[in-house]
């Protein structure tokens, strides 16, 4: 099979992990041919890493006729401007959460890319990863029963410290906790329990700005507005009848991710979504707690494996998992719970996502062979 070619722009600090997995694990079905910054030099440095042989221009990586994918790595605020320039070069398109910042500018993107026959892809795809597929496994086998809640709960740290090269990036839209970590959870539960029908949120920040006391922080001493709110609650509720509640923060310290979906015959204690495998344990009516081994691979940092997916799914024309009208959903749930806050009602959810199919046992995506079972 022809391997898919992709160009990859934007090389801050989580194309590292892309990069190696793509250079890597899924190197049988993706070449990375460029990479592309607005920052030359630091492309440069990725390009020596993982030895890729062109570090161009945006524009030059949009007018290389052998480039397929385009892999946008970039801040959240150019993922939707930048996607649309791919569609138009001619290109799939896979993109980093948020999909977009707004609805107007998710649904441009998806109906360029249906316009132009292309396929668009968005993480999260840790639904891929062994965790969360053996979560789904297990669900649908009937373990737990009939699920009925979920409860969510995302707290951490924000940019306090300044370490991060980018920091001041997540104090803004786009990297508050409802659009750079609730995507994890939404996406998770979205895969398990079908989509969202209606959203109720209250959103909130308890300061505008911060003052960087890292003495290690090239930023040390300075303020920085946070410009997004930093503590959310939410209550979801899907269209199979279950209510979930989601929980997201960046206000304090440490990282605290959790998981569960309650069931009639047990409650599932799952992996955190960020991650790509983990704990799994249900609890049964008679008391008994049963851990479970997982069922499916990559249960490392697998980050890329949705665009691998998507390339077999260029190659083979079939539906791809980690999807623009996935994320779309997730993103219309996310503005939803904002809306909510700000209206004080419920907030219809007028879009709709398929649960993505789960993966084939014993799939592995650098071996070709493997796929067949698709």
């Amino acid at each position: 099979m022809r391997k898919v070619v992709a160009g990859v722009v934007g090389t801050g600090q989580i194309s590292g992990i892309y990069l190696k997995n793509l250079t890597e694990t899924f190197d049988s079905i993706i070449e990375v041919k460029a990479v592309s910054d607005q920052m030359p030099e630091l492309a440069a440095i990725r390009a020596e890493q993982y030895g890729i042989p062109n570090v161009w221009t945006v524009e030059q990586l949009l007018a290389d006729p052998e480039i397929e994918i385009v892999l946008n790595l970039t801040a959240p605020i150019a993922h939707a401007s930048l996607n649309m320039m791919a569609l138009r070069a001619g290109k799939h398109v896979y993109t980093e959460k948020p999909f977009a910042l707004t609805r107007k500018d998710a649904d441009e993107v998806l109906a360029l890319a249906e316009e132009k026959g292309l396929l668009v892809g968005c993480a999260p795809d840790t639904i891929l990863g062994g965790g969360l597929q053996t979560c789904r496994k297990l669900i649908d086998d009937g373990w737990i029963g009939t699920p009925y809640s979920a409860n969510g709960t995302i707290v951490m740290g924000n940019a306090w410290g300044g370490m991060h090269p980018n920091f001041r990036n997540f104090l803004k839209l786009g990297g508050d906790p409802v659009m750079d970590m609730a995507p994890y959870y939404l996406t998770a539960l979205v895969f398990l329990l079908g989509p969202v029908s209606r959203v109720t949120g209250t959103a909130r920040q308890l300061r505008s700005e911060i003052t960087i006391l890292n003495p290690k922080s090239p930023s040390y001493g300075q303020k920085a507005a946070i410009e997004a709110p930093t503590n959310v609650s939410a209550v979801l509720e899907f269209a199979s009848g279950a209510v979930g509640s989601l929980q997201a923060a960046k206000e304090s310290f440490g990282y605290f991710p959790r998981l569960e979906i309650f069931g009639t015959e047990g409650n599932l204690t799952l992996p955190d979504p960020n991650m790509f495998g983990g704990r799994i344990a249900i609890e049964f009516p008679n008391g008994e707690t049963k851990e479970f081994p997982v069922s499916h691979g990559f249960t490392e940092d697998s980050r890329g494996i949705g665009l691998a997916d998507m390339a077999y799914a260029i190659r083979r024309g079939r539906p791809h998992r980690a999807s623009g009208r996935l994320a779309r959903h997730v993103l219309d749930i996310s503005l939803g719970i904002f809306e909510s806050s700000r209206e004080g009602r419920h907030i219809a959810i007028d879009s709709s996502a398929e649960r993505p199919d789960p993966l084939p046992l014993g799939l592995q995506y650098n071996r070709l062979e493997a796929d067949d079972a698709n």
